[in-house]
């Protein structure tokens, strides 16, 4: 793959193949440390022109759940690295609290401060509705991330992956390496996140509309927590259901450490496994060959930088300078990519 073609593949990952402005930065840390590398820190300056020029001042109030596993830690390092890449963003974070109450408590402290756009990540989408009604009613521009709000008129933009992508891109790979093997009438398990949170419905769906066109279905499906102790609770209960499987699609690699605990402690090798969301370490073990996990499908929290950065513009009245229209665009999906062992260098530095 040439230089081109790498920086193309990352771009389709932040944004889903948006156009996004030549000035505006919007790759992030994406790993668990606490500081952006050298690079990430010296992109923003040396990019100093056009959007990404120091502008009018931009206070943004940020608020994501504790970080519970990889993922959400690495969405608030990177919100917070993207954050300090300009000279005219202060950064405010408010804790999410334990759960939807505390965090809704805390966001209406943070409105009533009045910055000028508020970007958070829900516990749930749908009980923190009101909260982006209540911004918005306001007159502060939100920034719905990840976990989506079901009215429109709580964000000004919504970001997130491609759930249903993901559960598509999955689907595709386990039906062609099926295939490949020549297996017929598969046994195949399926353990996603948070069964409640409308984003593990969507991933579901892709996955079973994406079988079932091919003449396929979820044997067992075991729903975990998106943490390594959940994952592996859940692994085990479908190892015990079904005692022979083909292929099984884990939807978040996080828990995926705990899904591949039960596998080696029940000694199972006969199947293949995909991941979800690219972690470093998943990616890791991809092209190390050295586990059942053979590809794990894209979800990347760049998004968390990505959000910053057009929250910024946001603020400042402006849109994104390779786009025609003069606004920032209402909704962005980014697309969901499969990590292969022959492709998983080019993604590592993407790897949380």
């Amino acid at each position: 793959m040439t230089q081109n073609s790498r920086d193309l593949s990352r771009r389709r990952l932040l944004f889903g193949g948006a156009a996004v402005g030549a000035g505006v930065l919007l790759a992030g840390c994406t790993s668990n440390e606490t500081e952006p590398t050298a690079a990430q820190t010296k992109g923003a300056d040396a990019a100093a022109s056009g959007n990404a020029a120091p502008g009018q001042k931009v206070v943004i109030g940020f608020s994501a759940p504790a970080a519970d596993h990889g993922w959400l830690a690495a969405i608030t390092t990177n919100a917070k690295a993207q954050a300090a890449a300009y000279s005219d963003v202060e950064f405010k974070t408010v804790e999410a609290g334990a759960d939807a109450a505390a965090q809704r408590a805390a966001l209406s402290t943070l409105i009533s401060q009045k910055p000028n756009v508020i970007v958070m990540l829900p516990h749930d989408g749908k009980e923190l509705n009101a909260a982006g009604l209540e911004a918005m009613k306001a007159g502060i521009p939100v920034v719905n991330l990840d976990r989506a709000f079901p009215d429109a008129l709580a964000y000004r933009l919504q970001i997130k992956g491609d759930n249903y992508g993901m559960g598509v891109a999955a689907a595709n790979y386990i039906v062609a390496q099926l295939k490949a093997k020549g297996v017929s009438n598969p046994v195949i398990g399926e353990i996603p996140g948070i069964d409640s949170l409308e984003l593990t419905q969507e991933r579901s769906k892709g996955f079973a509309d994406t079988l079932a066109q091919n003449g396929l279905r979820v044997s067992n499906r075991r729903p975990a927590e998106f943490t390594a102790d959940s994952g592996q609770q859940a692994a085990t209960g479908l190892l015990q259901a079904l005692p022979k499987i083909d292929a099984i699609w884990n939807h978040d690699d996080d828990q995926g450490i705990g899904v591949l605990a039960a596998i080696n402690q029940a000694n199972r090798k006969e199947f293949f496994m995909v991941g979800g969301a690219g972690s470093k370490k998943a990616m890791e073990d991809i092209q190390a060959d050295n586990t059942v996990l053979k590809a794990t499908v894209t979800y990347s929290p760049s998004m968390a930088s990505s959000a910053i950065s057009l929250a910024r513009l946001i603020g400042q009245g402006k849109g994104m300078s390779d786009l025609v229209e003069l606004q920032v665009p209402k909704e962005i999906i980014l697309a969901s990519e499969t990590i292969t062992k022959e492709n998983a260098s080019n993604y590592l530095k993407l790897g949380f």
